[in-house]
């Protein structure tokens, strides 16, 4: 069945460096499905012609080296422009005469992409309600929405009453680019395909997780929407909670989207909320020196660039075991990465004294940049007595897998079309992933400047970040990744 992708917003910055970019490496993989058109919808005056030229220089910017130019012609005789504003139902009708037009009659799945600011979510979804767009008589229908989704739980039920008004559950693509990620995939699959992790992914023999997503830039040009935004809202409530979910989840009975999530949201039900007194003493937050300074940031601001969260999950395989989340902007590296801390032997057979934490064995998932598995344990020294090691089994996807890896969005947006919603988030996911993180905020909001560290830009956060975790005699694993 031919397939039309329709991008509201298709002037913005999001369609140029990722939704074009990864339909037109699809295209040249032959991954894209048979018949595909491109429509893209936005206020900004193009033709058909004009708009393919916009993107052909967007697209040969973004790709550098892995531009092909011939390539591209072909693949942009299937792109077209229809001008139009989202907030008139009257364009929006105009974009369905088009589309019928192009489709001449014959059965389509049509996907729409709102790769638009959050507030014209829900005037796009009546919209399309309204003038027929929605309807499912000649193909499938599905509606891509971007994060955020909502900016607390309120706001996330009432857009998901909203969007369930016009489309149903299985047509709402939730999208979180993390999800696209290979190695968040392989995360899966290092856990429910090999039998050697199985038995110690559990209390027994895990003392902690730790999930970092450290930024080295600062918010930048962000800096004005960051400000009403903050860490927890920009990289908790999706990124962060996620990876805690694919960590945590027990296997699904089958690799199916509903049985996937089902499991995903299992784990967010069992994450104990934090009251006011534990938001004191299991969070801690902070801004690095700067950020006031920051053009559309308040001189009194409160928003926090860093956070760090402990959170515990209530069931049989990970009680008592704490999840440690943190993320901030101007870290020391770009790292996002999943410390699997196991618990040291029970009995020191070799040295004396206690070892520490770090010395115990440990599985490092790095996400990006440096995507790969490393596990540590320990090793003789040569000629060195009985001198031990920390030492490490190292598999990086860029070695084993000379391939460029694809961007999140290729895979993302090739299962929205064939109709895999295994990595998109469900509505009672995101609102309960929107009930953990709205009782701190609401903690943070009452507490103004109290506990808000400043940290020096290059550092892993607030040097109390530190202390913080040694409270509970761990210590961060604080590492950037080897680049190759």
């Amino acid at each position: 069945m031919p397939h039309t992708f329709i991008i509201f917003g298709a002037s913005g910055d999001l369609t140029s460096r990722k939704l074009i970019p990864a339909l037109f490496r699809l295209h040249c993989k032959g991954r894209l499905p048979r018949d595909t058109q491109v429509v893209g919808f936005s206020r900004t005056e193009f033709s058909d012609v004009a708009w393919r030229e916009e993107l052909a220089g967007s697209t040969r910017e973004f790709l550098g080296d892995e531009f092909d130019e011939q390539a591209f012609r072909q693949f942009a005789e299937s792109i077209y422009y229809q001008p139009g504003d989202l907030s008139s139902v009257d364009d929006v009708r105009r974009l369905k005469e088009r589309l019928d037009g192009m489709e001449d009659g014959a059965g389509c799945t049509r996907v729409f992409y709102l790769a638009t600011a959050p507030r014209f979510y829900e005037p796009a979804v009546a919209h399309l309600g309204e003038t027929g767009l929605a309807d499912e008589t000649c193909g499938p229908v599905r509606v891509v929405i971007e994060k955020p989704f909502g900016v607390d739980l309120a706001s996330a039920r009432a857009l998901n009453r909203a969007v369930h008004e016009v489309f149903a559950e299985m047509q709402i693509y939730r999208i979180d680019h993390y999800l696209g990620k290979e190695t968040v995939q392989n995360l899966l699959v290092l856990r429910f395909a090999n039998s050697i992790f199985e038995p110690i992914w559990n209390r027994n023999y895990v003392d902690h997780v730790q999930i970092t997503v450290a930024e080295e830039v600062k918010v930048g040009k962000r800096a004005g929407y960051y400000d009403s935004s903050g860490i927890l809202r920009d990289m908790f409530q999706n990124h962060l909670l996620q990876l805690l979910m694919i960590t945590a989840m027990e296997a699904p009975s089958r690799y199916e989207a509903d049985r996937v999530r089902d499991e995903k949201v299992k784990v967010l039900q069992a994450v104990r909320r934090l009251e006011r007194d534990d938001v004191a003493t299991d969070t801690l937050r902070g801004f690095y020196r700067g950020y006031r300074d920051e053009r559309g940031v308040a001189d009194d601001s409160t928003t926090a660039t860093f956070a760090a969260v402990k959170l515990a999950v209530d069931n049989w395989r990970w009680q008592g075991v704490p999840f440690y989340l943190r993320s901030g902007k101007a870290m020391s590296c770009r790292t996002t990465q999943i410390v699997i801390q196991f618990r040291e032997p029970p009995h020191m057979l070799f040295g004396s004294g206690h070892r520490g934490p770090l010395d115990a064995n440990r599985l490092v998932i790095q996400i990006q940049p440096a995507e790969g598995i490393q596990l540590h344990f320990q090793t003789k020294v040569p000629d060195a007595g009985m001198q031990l090691r920390l030492t490490d089994l190292d598999f990086r996807f860029q070695e084993e897998f000379k391939a460029t890896l694809p961007d999140a969005y290729q895979r993302l947006l090739l299962d929205a079309m064939q109709g895999d919603a295994s990595l998109f988030a469900r509505a009672d996911e995101v609102e309960l992933a929107w009930s953990i993180v709205d009782p701190i905020l609401a903690a943070w909001e009452q507490l103004g400047r109290q506990g808000l560290h400043e940290y020096e830009p290059s550092l892993w956060g607030p040097v109390e970040s530190s202390a913080w975790i040694e409270r509970d005699g761990r210590l961060w694993f604080d590492s950037c990744p080897v680049l190759h």
